[in-house]
């Protein structure tokens, strides 16, 4: 066998365990969110990104969100087992919205100025395979979020 079989034999091979674990850590996260949403009663709607929400309230106004948008905002994540990874402080936080996660990125403009939303975020729109202070690698992560004011 020539060395390049082997080469191509083996990154072949590297590749279809990379696919396979991601779609095990996909359908995994899936279960888990299914579970959590069942266990704690949430009407929740699956947006195609994978993120799933809860319009708590929609707020008023017509707001768009163009690239620079600044957000403020009170906030409260956790893991799925209750463990809470970022309150903000209890206070008021200002973010420009294209810094942040994917998730939020995606839920957040769901709602306008004075809403409230409950966002459960896949790992692979949050910090995905790394873990980032308090927030285990591959966890799905659980906030919910006021909007006080876009900007």
């Amino acid at each position: 066998m020539s060395n390049n079989f082997l080469k191509f034999t083996a990154l072949s091979f590297l590749l279809i365990s990379v696919l396979f674990t991601s779609c095990k850590k996909d359908e995994d996260a899936e279960k888990q969110i299914a579970e959590f949403i069942q266990k704690n009663n949430i009407t929740a709607t699956k947006h195609p990104s994978g993120l799933y929400y809860q319009i708590i309230k929609a707020g008023t106004g017509n707001s768009t969100y163009p690239p620079g948008t600044k957000i403020t905002i009170k906030y409260v994540g956790k893991l799925l087992n209750g463990t809470v990874i970022d309150d903000g402080n209890n206070v008021e936080n200002t973010f420009q919205l294209a810094q942040l996660i994917e998730g939020w990125r995606i839920g957040i403009p769901l709602i306008q100025k004075g809403g409230e939303i409950r966002l459960i975020i896949p790992s692979e729109l949050a910090y995905g395979s790394q873990a980032t202070g308090p927030v285990p690698a591959n966890s799905v992560l659980d906030f919910t979020i006021q909007l006080i004011n876009v900007q």
